[in-house]
């Protein structure tokens, strides 16, 4: 018996009971009406509600006497063993190991979908991470915004969720033409501007762009004019930094769906009005828009805003919030409903503007729009990168300590927590490092199936009622959680949530393991506990699986 199906029997027994002490209130309970929790001792058994704490006012008694009318025909349904009232009213459940134990077999067949939820179906969202100018090299901060947009787009995902990772690439404005500025430098061999880039990925890019064919006008690049070397060598590092930066994503394995380039909403074709030029209009539609001193405004504040925010300048220019308002507007043409913006720890100033620009735009800013400050990380040891100069790379730290320990030490700690890793422990093979600990249990699950292979012990045999030792009952207690705690770390945008269950689970899995043999001792027979075991060590190994999958992690199979 699963959490789902406890809480359908125990509505069953409490909408009756409901609706004879107050007519017409049962009918309107539902299963979100019932709350089940885990005894932190688990002497007081498997789950425990506080259903009758919840109604008995409204149905005029005391909890505790709603309590005990409710025991008596939960205590009599297949399955729970025992049912009592503690304290001012909770109701304890421990179901029979038959009911618990059944669980290892629903896991096994479930395989990878197990844990899987529809909590999220119906919601269409835009997640959008990470998000770096392409004018050079990922760095540290940009590596914890990608292992926790990408964990927070797998749990919507694994919970029905309508999803695109977004990459939104800032390629227009003055940076891009300081970029090129300082690569043209690099090519021409001449000092790099005194406002550039600097760098030696910015000689090298100069190295790998002086290769390339020019097909302008001159023929030659050196001889070309200084408006034409400038226009091709823009385009032409621009393209090599952004393949870099897809690269390195994809060796973090991170994968956005979709490459949205900022020189779409400037675009006019024909003559046409850009993206921007229509957000403008489409937010005056809105009654939002106003002009003064030359200048056109969104009044921002009646959404929260501190103050409000020039959209287009006197001289007619436009305003980074011109863009951000045509970016979002047009998330929403493309039929998203939500969108979840994940930025860097400088950018708090983004929140009540980008929550007031959705309100301007006539949604609802408390629920159309999520904005999540991830904070800063660093890394005892980590050198600044050779190529950069300035920075941490992505790809030196991935290089340093491996894809599985950044990504998983980076999910597991809350996205508004500072953050210092250790490298020390990251590189250790010992149960101080928790992805380590986590992914040894699951190699261990798979070191057992294969020694019960060869031993004779399968799965031909399935007796649940016989897994009854402690530690069995504590590792399937913990195996119900996982279906509810993705429903609830996706609920929250909170990875972290399951790299820590991870971490118990493999702890639960180890005592279990020292306790309860899979193989017979010396001559001993197989018998359907030892059967019925393995079911339990494979359905464990399953569920580590699947949680390390959340968030991007390797499951090895030996280690």
């Amino acid at each position: 018996m699963d959490p789902e199906q406890l809480s359908a029997a125990l509505l069953a027994v409490v909408r009756p009971i409901v609706e004879a002490r107050r007519p017409g209130a049962g009918a309107e309970l539902t299963l979100s009406d019932i709350v089940l929790e885990r005894p932190k001792n688990r002497d007081h058994g498997d789950w425990a509600t506080n259903v009758a704490m919840k109604f008995a006012k409204a149905v005029g008694t005391n909890p505790r006497e709603l309590a005990a009318e409710i025991v008596g025909p939960l205590s009599a349904l297949d399955g729970i063993a025992t049912v009592d009232v503690a304290g001012p009213g909770f109701i304890n459940i421990r179901l029979d190991a038959a009911a618990a134990g059944a669980l290892a077999q629903v896991i096994v067949e479930a395989g990878a979908a197990f844990g899987t939820n529809t909590s999220q179906r119906g919601n269409t969202i835009n997640l959008e991470f990470v998000s770096a100018n392409p004018t050079g090299p990922l760095h540290i901060g940009h590596t914890r915004w990608a292992a926790l947009g990408d964990a927070i787009a797998r749990l919507l995902l694994a919970c029905d969720a309508t999803l695109v990772r977004e990459f939104y690439i800032n390629d227009a404005g003055a940076q891009m033409e300081r970029f090129g500025r300082s690569v043209l430098a690099a090519v021409l061999g001449e000092d790099g501007p005194e406002d550039g880039y600097a760098g030696a990925y910015i000689q090298e890019l100069g190295e790998r762009v002086r290769a390339i064919p020019f097909d302008g006008a001159a023929g030659d690049l050196l001889t070309a004019t200084r408006e034409e070397q400038l226009a091709f060598v823009i385009e032409q590092a621009y393209a090599l930094q952004l393949g870099e930066i897809q690269s390195s994503l994809e060796k973090f394995n991170v994968h956005f769906d979709v490459w949205f380039s900022e020189r779409v909403l400037h675009a006019r074709a024909d003559g046409a009005p850009s993206l921007v030029d229509e957000a403008v209009e489409r937010l005056r539609e809105q009654g939002h828009v106003f002009d003064q001193d030359g200048a056109v405004w969104v009044r921002t504040t009646d959404f929260g805003d501190d103050k409000d925010r020039v959209i287009r300048r006197s001289n007619g220019e436009y305003t980074y919030f011109a863009a951000d308002a045509a970016y979002y507007l047009n998330k929403g043409d493309r039929g998203f409903a939500h969108k979840i913006y994940l930025l860097g720890a400088d950018h708090h100033g983004y929140v009540h503007r980008l929550k007031a620009l959705a309100g301007s735009a006539g949604d609802d800013p408390e629920k159309d729009i999520e904005v999540l400050i991830g904070q800063l990380v660093s890394i005892n040891g980590a050198r600044l990168s050779k190529r950069a100069g300035n920075i941490i790379e992505l790809d030196d730290l991935r290089d340093w300590l491996g894809t599985d320990a950044l990504r998983y030490s980076l999910a597991r700690y809350p996205a508004d927590s500072p953050l210092t890793l250790d490298p020390e422990i990251l590189q250790k093979r010992t149960n101080d490092n928790p992805v380590f600990y986590v992914q040894y249990a699951h190699a261990r699950t798979h070191n057992v199936a294969r020694n019960a292979a060869a031993s004779g012990v399968d799965r031909s045999a399935f007796a649940p009622e016989l897994l009854t030792h402690e530690s069995e009952s504590a590792l399937l207690g913990a195996l119900q959680e996982f279906p509810r705690l993705v429903a609830f770390a996706a609920d929250l945008r909170e990875p972290h949530r399951i790299a820590r269950y991870l971490e118990e689970l493999a702890g639960l899995y180890h005592r279990w393991y020292d306790s309860c043999r899979v193989i017979p001792l010396g001559e001993e027979p197989v018998a359907d506990v030892h059967r019925t075991r393995l079911w339990l060590n494979d359905a464990t190994g399953q569920v580590l699986r699947n949680g390390l999958h959340l968030l991007g992690v390797s499951a090895p199979e030996r280690m």
